[in-house]
């Protein structure tokens, strides 16, 4: 497994986050067990979750499985970097969500009491708030610091100019601020290049994709749909997106063929071959998923596929940052 610093931290993580979203509604807590076990053995480190994952309202059903997991010792704790969210709604009181200060410290103590453990090792703003002051988020988040219930706080969602209006008014309370951004990034949805990721490189924060396969149409859907799978791509919004771009995902899964590799390694590889970013949040089922995600690691894409798949997949306007990406 390889290593990075998270943002400009010294924080040591893997350069894929295991997602834990799924478990709860769609994987077991057996499987869910087996499954961050094994990422240990891989030497998978990063483990994010949210405190509204297990979508019953209040009851943080994910953040329960981890905790039950983590409880188990065998210096489980001990090895991972964990990460959780706030924002979303928790119950049915006005002040059950958001980030008000009351709502963060609230939020926090019952998902430490859920994972079963004394730190969250990054706390992050699951989204941002425009009716709550900077002052008073920080004013939250730096006591939790001071208390040791935090270590490192990101966010999530945020566009550019959020994390600029962030980290400056961390920086005049002498705190650290943000350190890292999860952001949604794929090869079909690249918006993020034109303020967010230079934002976050200017301000040392690392940035974590999520949706790295775009709801699963990266991942090999046509060939999988072909096979009697991909259940995700029959049906929503991801049937409309292949129905729209079938024959970009065609061309796509070809290319992928051609280098011999498996779609979502290439999705992934090309992720982590991008400026600023930390690591993907992978969200696998099964062991297996788990297994093969790991591929993406040992996939290295030459200058001409990278091209290629800039054709496939345009950045939006000229490409890179703003202005330069719609201006001279």
């Amino acid at each position: 497994m390889d290593y990075t610093n998270l943002g400009r931290t010294g924080l040591s993580v893997s350069r894929l986050c295991l997602g834990t979203m799924n478990f709860g509604p769609q994987t077991t807590e057996p499987d869910s067990f087996a499954i961050m076990d094994r990422a240990l053995e891989h030497g998978l480190n990063f483990y994010d979750t949210a405190n509204v994952y297990g979508w019953k309202t209040g009851e943080g059903i994910t953040e329960q499985i981890i905790g039950r997991w983590l409880a188990q010792g065998g210096g489980r704790r001990e090895k991972v970097v964990l990460a959780t969210k706030v924002y979303g709604r928790m119950g049915d009181w006005p002040n059950e969500q958001g980030l008000s200060a009351r709502h963060i410290i609230r939020a926090c103590e019952d998902s430490l009491r859920r994972l079963q453990t004394d730190t969250i090792d990054l706390y992050q703003m699951h989204h941002v708030s425009r009716s709550t002051p900077w002052e008073e988020i920080w004013q939250a988040m730096q006591t939790l610091v001071d208390q040791g219930k935090v270590l490192y706080v990101g966010s999530s969602n945020f566009a550019g100019w959020h994390l600029a209006a962030a980290q400056e008014s961390a920086t005049r309370r002498n705190f650290l601020g943000l350190v890292s951004e999860q952001a949604i990034y794929n090869l079909f949805t690249r918006h993020i290049e034109l303020e967010v990721i230079p934002a976050a490189q200017h301000y040392g924060i690392g940035v974590i994709p999520w949706s790295p396969l775009h709801g699963g149409l990266l991942g090999g859907a046509i060939r999988k749909l072909a096979e009697g799978g991909a259940e995700r791509a029959k049906s929503g919004r991801s049937a409309e997106t292949l129905a729209e771009h079938r024959p970009t995902v065609e061309a796509y899964e070809k290319l992928c063929a051609d280098l011999g590799h498996d779609p979502a390694d290439v999705a992934l590889a090309w992720l982590l071959s991008r400026p600023g970013v930390t690591a993907p949040i992978i969200g696998p089922r099964t062991v297996e998923q788990l297994d093969k995600s790991l591929g993406a690691l040992d996939v290295s894409l030459s200058d001409d596929v990278l091209a290629r798949l800039d054709e496939l997949f345009p950045p939006v306007g000229k490409g890179g940052p703003g202005p330069e990406a719609w201006a001279w």
